[in-house]
């Protein structure tokens, strides 16, 4: 997090006093010259502690998620799919991607919610912002393009609920390149977490991870799949909470050796190896990672942190779609995060939620709420997570 200095302090203070002070006003009040008020209020809006112009104040506790709006369509047939002819099933539709997913968990668990994302100039795109908004998500930042459809992703099913082909088209996020973040950045800097997933370009996802170094909110990413993991940077050096399962990890891991100049432990020379999941925590700490969550689906999940490495229990459930429960899990870590639960707690929270979100056929519990989540905390296992040592271990 930045510190302000003295001045930036006082401007700060002023413009608290009074949103609509001039900067000649602060300049003869501060016995500054115009020209420094100016800089300085470029550094406070650069930094999150402005919105813009108007000099609003940023509010605390506030996220935003950036990154893919899907529209998802599932079919299901009702016999075994027959190739080369029309099969009858019964149709569903419903809004998805993971940034989407994760914004509407944490806005229902009662976190003020921005929602950033590139749709299409069509119907789809209007119906996904639309939806949003109705939720209480702020979507003011939504990017709207012409040069692509909104993204959609169609899945059969057999009737045995089990995937039999999928296609996606999800051309239109190569189109948020770099320079976008700009036109958003004063939103991105006053949040106190911000949620990016890997649908996100890798030059985007390096020139976001980059600047946040100098910003002050809290960076969270997840990898989304194996392949886009690695649209990630070699030095995650930035990256607060990183969220993926273990094959997202050794896909991560495969790429290649990790800056020696980020290693603060010996690094294996062979990383094609296969690693276990505390050892791959690590290592993902070790290129820069702050904290690093890998999901292990019905075995739980590993953590690694500052302050230890230990494994969060998963929470028995009667599952009807896992579709959903992966976000489930990222949003409630970063709104219990967000309240001051420690990492632990608040993932064990997570897969509480994921629990929750696998005995629903919606990708977003609709019974979701702060009490809804607390009313079913006495289904978690016992949990006291043991810090251990951080130190390097592979398994071949």
């Amino acid at each position: 997090m930045d510190e302000l200095g003295p001045q930036e302090r006082a401007v700060l203070g002023a413009i608290k006093a009074n949103p609509f002070v001039s900067q000649q006003e602060m300049a003869d009040a501060l016995g500054l010259a115009r020209s420094t008020i100016a800089a300085h209020i470029v550094q406070l809006t650069r930094k999150g502690y402005l919105l813009g112009r108007g000099y609003v104040v940023a509010e605390p506790g506030r996220a935003v998620c950036i990154g893919g709006a899907v529209l998802d369509r599932k079919f299901r047939a009702h016999a075994p799919l027959v190739p080369a002819t029309s099969n009858p099933v019964d149709g569903f539709r419903s809004l998805g991607g993971v940034a989407r997913n994760v914004a509407e968990n944490i806005a229902k668990l009662g976190t003020e919610t921005s929602f950033i994302s590139i749709v299409g100039n069509d119907e789809t795109g209007r119906e996904i912002t639309d939806a949003m908004r109705q939720r209480g998500i702020d979507v003011s930042q939504m990017i709207v393009t012409d040069a692509a459809p909104t993204a959609e992703y169609l899945a059969l099913l057999g009737p045995d609920n089990e995937l039999s082909v999928a296609a996606a088209d999800m051309r239109i996020f190569d189109l948020f390149t770099p320079d976008l973040l700009d036109r958003i950045w004063p939103h991105l800097a006053a949040a106190t977490w911000v949620f990016a997933d890997c649908n996100l370009p890798a030059a985007t996802l390096a020139a976001l991870i980059d600047r946040k170094r100098s910003a002050r909110f809290r960076l969270a990413i997840d990898a989304v799949s194996t392949p886009k993991v690695t649209r990630l940077p070699r030095d995650l050096t930035g990256v607060d909470l990183l969220f993926l399962n273990l094959d997202e990890a050794q896909s991560f891991l495969a790429l290649g050796p990790i800056d020696p100049d980020l290693c603060t432990t010996a690094v294996p020379a062979a990383l094609n190896m296969r690693f276990s999941p505390e050892a791959a925590a690590r290592l993902l700490r070790t290129a820069g990672a702050r904290d690093v969550i890998i999901t292990l689906g019905a075995q739980g999940a590993v953590y690694a942190s500052e302050t230890g490495q230990g494994t969060i229990a998963s929470v028995a459930a009667a599952p009807l779609d896992i579709t959903g429960a992966g976000d489930a899990m990222i949003a409630a870590t970063i709104h219990r995060i967000m309240t001051g639960d420690t990492l632990p707690a608040a993932a064990q929270m997570g897969a509480l939620l994921a629990a929750l979100t696998t005995e629903t056929e919606a990708t977003v519990h609709p019974a979701l709420s702060p009490t809804f989540l607390e009313s079913h905390r006495h289904r978690l296992p016992p949990q006291q997570p043991e810090p251990e040592p951080t130190h390097v271990d592979a398994e071949a």
